[in-house]
């Protein structure tokens, strides 16, 4: 398997891919020694994802650059993640254990109810290359600290930051065969959702995620899907167009506009729109794109090459629909998967554009006459991810955003996780969810105890 820099073509690693064979042999280790992970305390378990907290922050500048050489973020937004993945962890490391203590409900005439919270057993985790410490660490460390054992594929195109997680799980004393990294592209993942797993969680497109639903379907395992998003905001009259602007500007193309919850559809109300579109395509004329090493670089390549014939079928669609292209609307000629971000003005419901997930750094801008308007348009979507509203009215931003279909709502903000709120879909973005303490609830399954004193 093929490792290539994204920002220039050229060959970064090459690394042998897991034969089915290899995962079905990874698997029956992981299910011979999940008993022993779950039987330690949790404190032993959480001292182990402590200790690779530490590891993380002790290595963050050589595992930026990996992250960097491999999938083409600019180094600034490499470090930023692993910056911001130490709270992550000190979230799960602060709250599992109450999360999955013991419950008693009714202790009443000799009949003591209890509800106690057991692993689910071995996991399968396909995990997503966009952000592969964040997505990644949402589910293999409350998994493991709830005392499952995990079988980690991440992406093809993040494959040495998985190999590097998977070392430093080592170094931080969680055994190999309780979390075990599966290499490999789409033929591995498979394999790997093909063994008798007592749960499945995913990160990646609804396309996948529907295979895998149908390949889980018969078998009645846990089944999580983390999917995509064409995540709409709505900037109102009284919205201030520059702070806006500035905010889902960067809402819409940091790392390239490759994350689920990246802006991906503006409207915006008819008296300010103008002004609106000016600041916004004044903003991202503004970002710096180049070398993905350089720290001032804001905008680097896509991922994937493929994603760039998706972002011109999407341009032209919209231009020979009507759309108007403020900036950008096409490659740049150099080696590598580049685009430039584009913003389109003039956009409608008539284009791909504004219905099938872009992916990149592209947005399109329609202009709403009001309220109603808006809340129809961002609710004429298969997804339902993210959902925001530019107001400084609080009253009306919970108003409109409690008619609109997402599982996260933004007031005067955007692209934005906390490790402290749940985050999940409705439709085509997926189902269940990670994060919070339902999060790590979702890594054990409950049981209910029935528990009668002898009579005397």
């Amino acid at each position: 398997m093929r490792i290539v820099n994204p920002a220039d073509g050229s060959l970064v690693a090459a690394l042998d891919e897991d034969s089915p064979q290899e995962i079905a042999g990874k698997y029956a280790r992981a299910r011979a020694a999940q008993p022993a992970w779950a039987a330690r305390p949790i404190e032993h378990r959480l001292a182990a994802i402590r200790r690779f907290k530490a590891l993380v922050k002790e290595r963050a500048a050589e595992l930026a650059g990996t992250l960097t050489r491999e999938m083409g973020k600019p180094i600034a937004q490499s470090r930023a993640e692993l910056s911001a993945l130490d709270e992550r962890l000190e979230f799960f490391l602060e709250h599992t254990g109450r999360a999955l203590a013991p419950e008693d409900v009714l202790d009443r005439k000799g009949m003591l109810e209890r509800i106690t919270h057991e692993p689910l057993g071995v996991i399968a985790n396909v995990s997503a290359w966009n952000y592969p410490y964040f997505v990644g660490a949402n589910v293999f460390v409350p998994a493991l600290l709830a005392g499952n054992a995990v079988l980690y594929k991440p992406s093809e195109l993040a494959s040495q930051t998985g190999l590097a997680i998977g070392e430093m799980m080592r170094d931080a004393g969680v055994p190999e065969d309780v979390f075990s990294v599966v290499t490999g592209a789409g033929a591995a993942g498979a394999a790997l959702v093909a063994q008798p797993v007592d749960g499945v969680f995913f990160t990646g497109s609804y396309a996948t995620g529907v295979r895998i639903a149908a390949a889980c379907a018969a078998r009645m395992v846990k089944l999580q899907l983390e999917l995509g998003g064409k995540d709409p905001v709505y900037v109102c009259e009284d919205a201030n167009p520059k702070t806006a602007a500035g905010s889902l500007a960067d809402g819409a193309m940091y790392n390239a506009g490759q994350s689920c919850c990246a802006v991906e559809r503006i409207y915006v109300h008819a008296s300010l729109h103008d002004r609106f579109v000016e600041e916004f395509a004044r903003t991202v004329r503004g970002y710096r794109i180049g070398d993905p090493m350089d720290e001032a670089t804001y905008l680097g390549p896509l991922a994937r090459a493929a994603q760039l014939e998706v972002l011109e079928r999407q341009v032209a669609d919209a231009l020979a629909k009507g759309g108007r292209v403020l900036t950008g609307g096409k490659r740049i000629a150099r080696p590598g998967n580049w685009f430039e971000p584009t913003v389109l003005a003039n956009a409608d419901h008539l284009m791909a554009l504004m219905r099938e997930e872009s992916f990149g750094p592209v947005i399109g801008i329609q202009k709403v006459a009001g309220d109603d308007e808006a809340i129809a348009l961002m609710n004429d979507t298969e997804y339902g991810l993210t959902a925001g509203v530019y107001t400084p009215d609080e009253r009306r931003a919970r108003a409109i955003l409690a008619r609109v279909r997402s599982g996260s709502a933004y007031w005067n903000c955007c692209d934005r996780v906390s490790p402290r709120l749940p985050w999940s879909g409705i439709g085509h973005s997926g189902v269940g969810l990670t994060l919070s303490t339902y999060g790590i609830q979702a890594f054990a399954r409950p049981r209910g105890w029935h528990l009668k004193s002898q009579s005397r």
